[in-house]
Formats: structure tokens, C-alpha cells, sequence
């Protein structure tokens, strides 16, 4: 009985994680495609170039990829040592969403904002007269140095407030599907971690 119940949860998880790690591929796909056709799209310092929304979606959707293939190598090799790092890495992947999304939200053009309060708030990041370039009212290389006639004057907490407001049943949904698939594949990997404990402990 212990057996069949162990292969039944095998079985499952090895499926959920073959679309998690499909899922991983679109991820990374999506990345793939800002990089090419939206260059330094959303970046995040003028500093630091490489640090864009395409570059954060192509690290994180090569880790879902990673930690997918970790959770269907444990469950079909049975491994417990496998089977608790897809646990500890899924519980990661919580923070490093929630971080993607806030980054997302405040530095994207999208909302059309600058800072917190307002585009003063740069300036003591900098500690200069100068904000990320993603708060220009037309993007382009260090136009972020401009005069803050160029700049975005709504601050981002009330515009980001207001469009959540306004897209709170979508975005709600969409944060219960994520919550509940990785709850899932937690439970799943715990599952099966004390199966096959228990089963070891079984035939020892």
C-alpha cells in the first residue's frame, strides 16, 4: 500500500514538474525576446546596465528551469536529497517573485511615474540631480541626467496603488494560481520526501 501510494505521488510530481519547468522555458523565452527587441528595456540603474526586467526574467525563468528538472530527477530517482533541495529552492523562488514584481512595478514606464513620493527620492540615491533612465518621458541612454522638465512627475506608490485597485480581481487571481501551484509542488516534494523515508526505513 505504502509503495502504490509512493508511485502515485511520483508520478504526480514528476508531471507538475514537467510544467513547472515548462513553464521555466516560457519565462525564459519571454526574457529572450525583450532582450532582442526591447534592448535595455525597464532598466533598473543607469550603473548597472545589465540590470533590466529582460535580463531578471531570463535568470529567473533558467532557475524555474533548474529547480523544475531538480523535482522531476528526485521524483523519478526517488532521491531525498534531491527532493529536499527542489523544497528549499521552490521556497526561494517565493521572495525572488517578490522581488521581481516589485522591481517591475515602480522602475517600468508602463505606470508612467518616478520614485516613491516623487522623482526627488533619486536624489538621494545618486546624491545627485539625476534619476534611472526608465523615469524619462521618452527613453534613451543617460536621459535620466536631463533637466526634471524630461522626467515622469507622478510618484509611482499612489500610480501603482490606483492601477491595482483598478486590476485587483486579475491580479488576485493570477497571485492565487501562483501561491497554489507552488503550495502544491511543496507539498508535493514533503509528500513524497517522507514516503521514501518511511519506505527506506521500510525495507531496512
Amino acid at each position: 500500500m505504502a509503495r502504490a501510494c509512493l508511485q502515485a505521488v511520483k508520478y504526480l510530481m514528476f508531471a507538475f514538474n514537467l510544467l513547472f519547468w515548462l513553464g521555466g522555458c516560457g519565462v525564459l523565452g519571454v526574457g529572450i525576446w525583450l532582450a532582442a527587441t526591447q534592448g535595455s528595456f525597464a532598466t533598473l540603474s543607469s550603473s548597472f546596465p545589465s540590470l533590466s526586467a529582460a535580463n531578471l526574467l531570463i535568470v529567473t525563468g533558467t532557475f524555474v528551469m533548474a529547480i523544475g528538472f531538480v523535482g522531476c530527477l528526485g521524483a523519478i530517482k526517488e532521491n531525498k536529497c534531491l527532493l529536499l533541495t527542489f523544497f528549499l529552492l521552490l521556497l526561494l523562488v517565493f521572495l525572488l517573485e517578490a522581488t521581481i514584481a516589485i522591481l517591475f512595478f515602480v522602475y517600468t514606464d508602463k505606470f508612467r511615474c518616478c520614485g516613491v513620493s516623487n522623482y526627488t527620492d533619486w536624489f538621494e540615491v545618486y546624491n545627485a540631480t539625476r534619476v534611472p533612465d526608465s523615469c524619462c518621458l521618452e527613453f534613451s541612454e543617460s536621459c535620466g541626467l536631463h533637466a526634471p522638465g524630461t522626467w515622469w512627475k507622478a510618484p509611482c506608490y499612489e500610480t501603482v496603488k490606483v492601477w491595482l485597485q483598478e486590476n485587483l480581481l486579475a491580479v488576485g487571481v493570477f497571485g492565487l494560481c501562483t501561491a497554489l501551484v507552488q503550495i502544491l509542488g511543496l507539498t508535493f516534494a514533503m509528500t513524497m520526501y517522507c514516503q521514501v523515508v518511511k519506505a527506506d526505513t521500510y525495507c531496512a
